[in-house]
């Protein structure tokens, strides 16, 4: 499924003229439905771990910057060194000034702005950072962006989610009732989630 058949889907549900293109276009219902169309994946791709956008990065030392597509680090155990050892997640600036100060075959990370910090330093070396991507939106042939930028983009997350989360949107900005359309799009969303990972 596209932006372009998603959105097509929703004009079939909120009975309005299914579009030929919407990216780029004058009319404003279809640059609302763009708009509505990144504000709903923005949410969904923030809401799960899903499994295509998971990434891998190799740390060369530390500070090591982080990618330009990070959003997040995956939960339990999201940064290990070259030899599969975990570090341990140190949460806040205090914490970590004791721990740089303190010799220590453990190894602990911390991420402060776009940068992880690594104790001992040495570790950082290989070391591999699991991290959810920002970059829900596949655009060939470039490859997976933030951004909605062609008619023929598609989510990478289950593309109902985003037929969903546009029209509950859409109802919404109307004054339209929307609540049952929310909690449709919330059912789903739970049952996605739990069909990326495996156990539904």
């Amino acid at each position: 499924m596209t932006l372009l058949s998603a959105i097509n889907e929703v004009c079939d549900v909120v009975s309005l003229d299914q579009f030929e293109s919407v990216y780029g276009s004058n009319d404003p219902n279809a640059q609302t439905m763009v708009a509505l169309a990144q504000e709903a994946g923005d949410e969904i791709a923030r809401r799960a771990d899903w499994q295509r956008m998971l990434a891998t990065h190799t740390a060369a030392g530390s500070p090591e910057n982080l990618p330009e597509d990070h959003q997040r680090m995956t939960p339990g155990g999201a940064v290990r060194t070259a030899t599969g050892d975990f570090f341990r997640p140190i949460t806040n600036s205090s914490q970590w000034a004791v721990i740089v100060g303190i010799p220590s075959v453990q190894p602990y990370f911390f991420v402060r702005g776009q940068q992880v910090l690594f104790s001992p330093a040495a570790s950082a070396v290989g070391a591999v950072i699991d991290y959810l991507s920002k970059f829900w939106v596949l655009h060939d042939p470039e490859g997976p962006q933030a951004t909605l930028s062609a008619d023929d983009d598609t989510p990478l997350f289950p593309e109902r989610l985003l037929v969903k989360g546009i029209i509950w949107r859409w109802k919404r900005q109307k004054g339209l009732p929307y609540e049952d359309n929310l909690a449709e799009f919330e059912a789903d969303l739970v049952q996605e989630i739990n069909a990326d990972r495996g156990v539904a």
